[in-house]
C-alpha cells in the first residue's frame, strides 16, 4: 500500500512550495531537515574542525595514526552538510552518566555531564559567531532561515535546534528552566543503560523519581521530549505522566532490527496518536540483526532505511509521522553505516528511492524536511506561562 499525499495543511504547503521537484533536485540538492545531529560532540570531543571538508578529517586522522572505530571515517562536516542539502535540523548536547566508564562520552559526575554539555553549547556558540551555524528558537525564526536558505542555499548558516540527549547534564530538575534559557527546546532524558532520570537502552530500569519533577518542567516550558533511548518500562511510564509534544530523533522499528534499541509497532503508534515524528536513523546497529560493534560489516544498504520509513507510513496510514533522524557520526562512521552510504550527502538517495516505491513528490518532500517543519513549527509556538 502507498500512503495517500500528505494531507494540504497550510503551514506545510508554505514550506513545500518553496523547494523544487525530484527532476530540479538533480541540480540543486532537496532541502533536507536532519533531526539528529551530534555536531557538539565531534567538534569538542572527538576534537574535529567540522568546517573542513569531510575528505580532509579523514585525512589528518590517519595521518595522526588514529585507529579507534570512528577515526579516518567519519561522514559529516559543514560543507558536507551544505553539499548533502541539509541546511536545518536538530544539534544535541550529549553526556551521560556511566560507572563504569566505557564509552568516550561517559562521565563520573553530574557536575562533569553538566560542564561537557555546556562546552558543546559553547562550541555552537564559536560556530554562529564564525557564521557557520545560526540557533533558532521561534515559528518566525524558522521560517526565515528556510526562506534564506532557499534563495540562497551556499552561504546561508546551518540552521540548528537545541535538544539534549540524555538528560544527566542537568544537575536538578529545576535547572531545566536554565538550559530552556539558553535555547533548549527538545530533550531525551535517558540514553544507554540506567542514568540519572531513569532506564536507557539496554536497561530494565523505569523512571526515577526526580524524572517526575523534571518531566514536569519539561511539559511546562513547551519543550519536546525526545522518546528515543527510553527503556521499555521508562516509555510506557512516560506515556502515562507527560502529556506535551513527543518525537523520536533517531529510532527504528523493532520489526527490522530485534531488539531494544528499536521501537514495537505500539510504541510508534503512541508517537503518530499523539501527532509526533519519528526520524529514521543510518546507524547499522538499528538496521542489521546481530550487529556487533567493530567486528560486523554493512550488508544492509539504504533500502532498509527506506523499509524503515515505508514501515511507519503504514502504520499511520499517511506520510506525516516519519522524517530523518540520521545520527551520522554518533560515535561511529561509515564502518557502520548502509554499505551505500559515504557521506551524509548521500542522504539525497532517499527521494528517488521513496519514488521507486510509490511516493508522490509532496510525500517525499515532507519526509525529507517538511514534517519535521510544521513539528517544530508547532513546538516553538509554545509560550510558556510564567
Amino acid at each position: 500500500m502507498v500512503p495517500k499525499p500528505l494531507p494540504a495543511d497550510a503551514p506545510l504547503a508554505r514550506f513545500l512550495t518553496c523547494f523544487g521537484t525530484i527532476a530540479s533536485m538533480k541540480k540543486t540538492p532537496m532541502l533536507i531537515f536532519d533531526a539528529h545531529l551530534d555536531l557538539g560532540l565531534n567538534g569538542v570531543d572527538w576534537n574535529r574542525d567540522l568546517r573542513m571538508d569531510v575528505a580532509e578529517i579523514r585525512a589528518s586522522e590517519k595521518t595522526l595514526g588514529m585507529t579507534d572505530p570512528g577515526r579516518t571515517t567519519n561522514t559529516v562536516s559543514f560543507p558536507e552538510l551544505r553539499k548533502a542539502g541539509v541546511g536545518v535540523g536538530v544539534a544535541t548536547v550529549l553526556a551521560r552518566i556511566e560507572t563504569p566508564i566505557n564509552h568516550p562520552f561517559g562521565h563520573t559526575t553530574p557536575e562533569a555531564c553538566y560542564a561537557f554539555a555546556m562546552a558543546h553549547l559553547a562550541y555552537y556558540w564559536g560556530m554562529e559567531r564564525c557564521g557557520a551555524m545560526r540557533m533558532i528558537k521561534t515559528p518566525s525564526e524558522l521560517e526565515a532561515h528556510v526562506a534564506a536558505y532557499r534563495a540562497n542555499p551556499d552561504t546561508t548558516p546551518f540552521g540548528y535546534i537545541l535538544s539534549m540527549e540524555c538528560a544527566d547534564p542537568i544537575l536538578d530538575p529545576d535547572q531545566i528552566f536554565e538550559w530552556h534559557a539558553n535555547g533548549l527546546r527538545a530533550i531525551g532524558i535517558t540514553h544507554y543503560g540506567p542514568n540519572r532520570y531513569g532506564g536507557g537502552t539496554r536497561s530494565e530500569a523505569g523512571l526515577a523519581a526526580e524524572a517526575l519533577p523534571l518531566l514536569k518542567n519539561i511539559e511546562a516550558l513547551g519543550i519536546a521530549l525526545d522518546l528515543t533511548h527510553l527503556s521499555d518500562r521508562a516509555f510506557a511510564q512516560v506515556a502515562d505522566q507527560f502529556g506535551g509534544r513527543v518525537l523520536a530523533s533517531h529510532q527504528n522499528a523493532r520489526v527490522f532490527c530485534d531488539w531494544q534499541r528499536q521501537f514495537s509497532d505500539a510504541q510508534i503508534k503512541f508517537v503518530i496518536e499523539r501527532n509526533g515524528v519519528l526520524g529514521v536513523a543510518l546507524d547499522a546497529v538499528m538496521l542489521q540483526p546481530g550487529w556487533v560493534r567493530g567486528t560486523s560489516k554493512p550488508e544492509v544498504t539504504l533500502e532498509r532505511a527506506v523499509d524503515n520509513i515505508d514501515h511507519v507510513c503504514q502504520l499511520a496510514g499517511n506520510t506525516r509521522h516519519i522524517g530523518i533522524g540520521s545520527d551520522l557520526d554518533g560515535g561511529y562512521g561509515k564502518e557502520q553505516t548502509p554499505a551505500d552510504l559515504d557521506t551524509i550527502a548521500d542522504l539525497q538517495k532517499f527521494p528517488e528511492l521513496l519514488l521507486k516505491r510509490g511516493y508522490s513528490e509532496t510525500d517525499i518532500q515532507g519526509i525529507m524536511h517538511g514534517n519535521w517543519l510544521r513539528f517544530f513549527s508547532e513546538v516553538l509556538s509554545f509560550s510558556p506561562e510564567f
